[in-house]
C-alpha cells in the first residue's frame, strides 16, 4: 500500500489530503475622524490564492490524476512532498516509470521517509523486483518499526518469493500493531502476486492473518480462493490449528464439503 506524507487516505487510494492554511490579516491604520461624523470603511481583507500544492491536492481529491501532475509541477522543485504526490498520481495511472522517478526525487530531499519508501517498494513489487521491495519495505521499518500497512506489503513481497514463514511472521507482526490490518480495503496495497501458486500462498496466509483478527466471513474468502488456487485442500486445512475455531460455521463447513464432493 502507498500512503501520502500528510499520512491520510486519497479517494480509492484511500488518501485524503489535509491542508492546513495559516490565516494572515493585513492591519490598516484608521485615520483620525474629522469634524464631521463620516461612517469609516473597514479595510478588505485580501483572499489568499491556492497554491499550487492546494490546486493539485484538490484534483487529486477528485481524482483528476494527469491534471494534478501538472499543476504540481508549477510548484516549487525542493518540496519532497509535492513529489511524493506526484508519484502516487502516476501510480494511479500505472505509470510506474515516472512513480518511480517521482518517489526517488522525493527521497533525495528527504531520504528517511518511511512513507515515501515504502511507496517506491510498492513500485518494484508491481514490476516484479521483489528483492529491491524487500530491501525498501525493510529500510522504512527502521525508520518506522510499527507501521502495520509496511509490514503488510513485506510480508505480502516475502510471500510472493516464496518466504512463506518470513511472510506469515511479518503479517503477524502486522496483526500485532493492528488488528484490522487486513480489513483496510479501501487503502492502497501491493498488488496479488502474478503466479497463481504465489496467489494461492498469499491468499492461505491472508486467511490466517483474518483469523487472528476475528474476521471469520473473510476468511473463509480467502480460504476458498486458496483452495481454488492449488495452494491448499481441505486436508490441511483441517490439520491446521489457526482454523480451528472455524469448525461448526456453517460457511466454513460447507466450504469444506463443496471440496470432499468434488
Amino acid at each position: 500500500m502507498f500512503r501520502s506524507d500528510k499520512r491520510r487516505p486519497l479517494p480509492v487510494l484511500g488518501l485524503i489530503v489535509v491542508i492546513a492554511v495559516a490565516s494572515g490579516f493585513a492591519c490598516a491604520q484608521v485615520p483620525a475622524s474629522p469634524a464631521v461624523n463620516q461612517p469609516v470603511q473597514a479595510a478588505a481583507t485580501p483572499k489568499l490564492e491556492p497554491s499550487a500544492e492546494d490546486r493539485g491536492d484538490s484534483l487529486m481529491a477528485h481524482q483528476r490524476y494527469q491534471a494534478a501532475i501538472e499543476v504540481f509541477k508549477q510548484g516549487p522543485k525542493d518540496n519532497a512532498g509535492v513529489w511524493n504526490k506526484m508519484g502516487i498520481a502516476y501510480q494511479m495511472m500505472f505509470n510506474l516509470v515516472d512513480a518511480s522517478h517521482a518517489y526517488q526525487m522525493s527521497l533525495k530531499l528527504n531520504p528517511k521517509n518511511p512513507i515515501v519508501l515504502n511507496n517506491l517498494g510498492t513500485v518494484y513489487d508491481a514490476l516484479r523486483q521483489y528483492h529491491s521491495a524487500e530491501h525498501l519495505y525493510k529500510k522504512a521499518l527502521k525508520i518506522d518499526p510499527n507501521s502495520a500497512l509496511i509490514l503488510k506489503n513485506l510480508g505480502t513481497d516475502l510471500l510472493s518469493q516464496h518466504k512463506y514463514r518470513k511472510g506469515w511472521e511479518t503479517y503477524k507482526a502486522a496483526l500485532a500493531v493492528d488488528p484490522t490490518i487486513f480489513d483496510h480495503s479501501a487503502r492502497p496495497r501491493v498488488e496479488n502476486p502474478a503466479s497463481i501458486q504465489d496467489r494461492g500462498a498469499m491468499n492461505f496466509y491472508m486467511a490466517k492473518g483474518c483469523v487472528r483478527a476475528g474476521m471469520v466471513d473473510r476468511a473463509i474468502e480467502y480460504l476458498r480462493a486458496a483452495i481454488n488456487e492449488g495452494f491448499t485442500n481441505p486436508k490441511k486445512i483441517n490439520a491446521d490449528i489457526e482454523f480451528a475455531i472455524l469448525h461448526g460455521i456453517p460457511e466454513f463447513e460447507r466450504l469444506l464439503a463443496e471440496q470432499k464432493a468434488q
